[in-house]
């Protein structure tokens, strides 16, 4: 819509959709597994919103309207049936010795989301704490597994605490049909055996610690410090490869072998999916000083433990999404170090 064509009342509907845009971009990064896809649902959902409010006659709040139809979007995305997967989903662990890198292209893979996309600012640490747990990579990869309504329906009731009739209102039917599509989708989800992981919380001083230990050991490339870090059976993934490995020898191995590339590597801390995170960036190959970007390390932390180390190596999708620096020069690594 032109300037020209802007009234008063556009503006203050523009104003008031854009209170809920980071909420039900979390919503919809749950139904989808995909930031990139949960940023075009929600700016569908903001046309087709514009499109019909002349019908919107306030019989629900602005909030519930547009869930609505956030739903209707997402639904109709899913209709496909391909879910994202973690590569732990696909196939067994392989053995540092034998591992290879077998690129799957017609897998759609779970993708890394930034925080500040999907969580909104809550004043009350419960609510916080719930909204990081509900978009972990595991809890997320979980959810790939149920129905598209079903889906729908945990989510709207266990991380966002709608009521049953409300949501038997938003998906047009009835309130038993939503208490029985929530309860098979909690069994589906208890069969899931979701690992734990702590949310990133940059007040936890033994976290603090953690990641500061395991910054340091990987830009020294200390394998044998970083591997004290590590849970005994910590698991290594790297999409778009299926390539996953478990365990402190094989995981120790890779980085001294087919990984040993990273050595030298620099890490710039940032969070995703309200987990700790980095942008690595390797040596540049030339041989000239500075670093490129390699991958987005997502970790996986319980216990005062690494127990999920994910490397997002898709750097040219990821970095600019985070607002990681293209490249590190040398002045960078000097800032990065002082």
């Amino acid at each position: 819509m032109s300037d020209l064509a802007t009234t008063p009342a556009d503006l203050d509907l523009d104003a008031a959709m854009d209170r809920y845009r980071t909420e039900l971009t979390g919503y919809c990064y749950r139904m989808l597994g995909s930031a990139f896809d949960a940023e075009d649902a929600v700016q569908d959902t903001y046309i087709r919103a514009w499109r019909s409010h002349s019908a919107f006659e306030g019989r629900s709040s602005l909030r519930s309207w547009l869930y609505r139809i956030a739903t209707n979007v997402c639904l109709d995305l899913l209709k496909a049936g391909n879910r994202r997967a973690r590569p732990m989903d696909l196939t067994a662990p392989q053995h540092q010795a034998s591992a290879v890198l077998n690129e799957r292209s017609e897998v759609t893979w779970l993708e890394p989301v930034p925080d500040g996309r999907v969580l909104p600012q809550h004043a009350d640490p419960a609510e916080t704490a719930l909204a990081k747990e509900s978009v972990r990579l595991a809890f997320v990869a979980a959810l790939q597994h149920l129905p598209a309504k079903q889906r729908a329906v945990l989510i709207l009731r266990e991380v966002l605490a709608w009521k049953a009739d409300e949501v038997a209102k938003l998906l047009d039917t009835t309130v038993a049909s939503v208490n029985s599509a929530l309860q098979r989708a909690r069994a589906t989800m208890a069969g899931q055996a979701l690992r734990e992981s702590d949310p990133a919380d940059p007040l936890d001083a033994e976290q603090a610690k953690l990641l500061e230990q395991y910054l340091a050991a990987f830009e020294a490339y200390d394998i044998s410090r970083l591997t004290t870090l590590l849970h005994e059976d910590a698991v290594l993934s790297m999409p778009p490869f299926d390539l996953w490995l478990r365990g402190h020898e094989d995981i120790a191995a890779w980085h001294l072998n087919q990984g040993i590339g990273c050595k030298g590597s620099r890490l710039v801390p940032t969070t995703a999916n309200g987990m700790p995170a980095f942008g690595q960036y390797r040596p540049r190959e030339d041989g000239t000083p500075g670093h490129t970007p390699w991958a987005l390390q997502v970790l996986e932390v319980s216990g005062g433990k690494i127990v999920g180390l994910n490397a997002f190596l898709d750097t040219a999708r990821w970095f600019p999404l985070f607002g990681l620096p293209e490249q590190l020069d040398e002045s960078d690594e000097v800032q990065q170090t002082a």
